[in-house]
């Protein structure tokens, strides 16, 4: 996903509100498609329906795991709060803070570093024993913190932010959702907005994770980048303009220079921002010109 796009897009959804100032329907729904997203890849049982209901109406949901529904509750909790945490450095004491209100009364060592040895299920890597976990979390945060003030670009230093969290697994349970809440607070500290790793994500958010074990988080860093155009894409249509309403990739083919066959292409490679609805990819006008003044492939 090319950068530039993202940045437009980005400075589009800027002029029409400071991300602290969209409206709370906009907050309401982006919390709740975070917590569908980030509980249902760690099992989950709620569908989107089930939070719709539980977070957006503010209904009860009937037959649901009692955990599975308060994990639901005070992830959105956590996520909202975000906001809030913008204007202060990530500390470890946020990093207990967010899984403490995650996960009180779900998990018996909540809002704790892990006192056991963990392996990561389906990966060849080991993270480092229970007694090297807090030294390693000290190391980590002091790094990001260097790093970050030195200026590294956003959305690298997002990857080996978020990689190393994971490859640490600092805690019994829940680095997954954790991991995932420090990466979009380290976005809502640069000005850009949350991102979401959905179910269908799973696969290939896996796979760049695994590979970062190796030492290349060049995929990870493209998936952060391509998950972000959607996320852009998806504020812009609740917000923007005539422009930023998303629509079916075939009715951008009569209008050219593209068919929509090369459009689903670009697409599913990620050069072009758009999201799949129902199989479907859709974009907006305005990403598409953006494409096409800054790729200009036909």
């Amino acid at each position: 996903m090319n950068e530039d796009i993202l940045k437009e897009l980005r400075q589009e959804l800027l002029n029409r509100s400071p991300l602290d100032g969209l409206p709370d329907s906009v907050w309401k729904r982006t919390g709740a498609l975070n917590t569908w997203g980030t509980n249902a890849i760690e099992g989950n049982t709620l569908t989107w329906q089930d939070v719709e209901k539980l977070l957006i109406e503010q209904r009860t949901i009937s037959n649901a795991p009692v955990p599975d529904v308060l994990e639901t509750i005070q992830h959105e909790a956590a996520f909202r709060g975000l906001v809030q945490r913008v204007s202060a450095p990530i500390r470890l004491t946020a990093v207990l803070e967010l899984h403490e209100g995650v996960f009180r009364g779900i998990l018996p060592d909540a809002g704790q570093w892990r006192r056991v040895n963990v392996r990561i299920a389906g990966s060849k890597y080991t993270p480092p024993r229970m007694e090297k976990v807090l030294n390693e979390m000290e190391n980590w945060i002091g790094e990001y913190t260097r790093r970050d003030t030195s200026g590294e670009p956003v959305f690298p230093l997002a990857a080996w932010m978020y990689h190393r969290f994971e490859a640490i697994h600092p805690f019994s349970n829940g680095n997954g959702r954790i991991g995932r809440l420090l990466l979009n607070l380290h976005f809502l500290r640069h000005s850009w907005p949350p991102i979401h790793i959905l179910q269908s994500d799973r696969e290939i958010y896996r796979s760049c994770l695994e590979e970062g074990h190796s030492g290349d988080l060049s995929r990870l860093t493209e998936f952060l980048r391509v998950s972000m155009g959607k996320s852009l894409l998806d504020l812009l249509d609740q917000v923007g303009t005539e422009d930023d309403e998303l629509m079916p990739l075939k009715q951008f083919e009569p209008k050219g220079p593209y068919s929509a066959k090369y459009l689903t292409l670009r697409a599913g490679q990620g050069r072009l921002p758009a999201i799949k609805t129902r199989g479907d990819w859709q974009t907006s006008t305005r990403a598409l010109n953006l494409y096409r003044r800054f790729i200009g492939e036909k």
